[in-house]
């Protein structure tokens, strides 16, 4: 009985081992390849593109929204502070959502599409779940 649940538990945790090493690590950062078959959206949006302002005056929480405008500063981590002809708000972009093989700098027009986050404590913010360059 004994040999029996030893059999049982080697082949259990050989098992979850070749499950564990056969799942993608999940990094997909800026000098990621994407994965195969992973394209990339490119056409027409329903998500409305809104100012700064117009998000900061009268955004609701968790509001899905895309802005237009400039990159002009790293926050540190993964906080920016991003600017459009109306205002500047803090956005969070994870590196993952960087195109690949592309410079993004203070020049760089880009859209950002995600969430924002209407604070109640402390400043309002944008979480980024898609980042598109649209012009230098």
């Amino acid at each position: 009985m004994k040999r029996i649940f030893q059999a049982s538990l080697v082949t259990a945790v050989l098992a979850a081992s070749a499950f564990a090493i056969a799942q993608p690590t999940g990094y997909a950062g800026p000098s990621a390849k994407p994965a195969p078959g992973a394209g990339r959206y490119a056409g027409p949006s329903s998500v409305p593109l809104v100012t700064v302002k117009h998000l900061l005056d009268k955004g609701k929480d968790d509001q899905v929204a895309r802005l237009q405008g400039k990159l002009v500063s790293h926050k540190g981590g993964e906080d920016y502070e991003f600017a459009d002809a109306s205002g500047k708000i803090t956005v969070e972009i994870d590196a993952r959502h960087f195109p690949a093989g592309v410079t993004v700098d203070h020049n760089t027009v880009v859209e950002l599409t995600g969430e924002f986050d209407k604070e109640l404590v402390g400043e309002p913010g944008f979480e980024v779940e898609q980042l598109k360059v649209v012009g230098k």
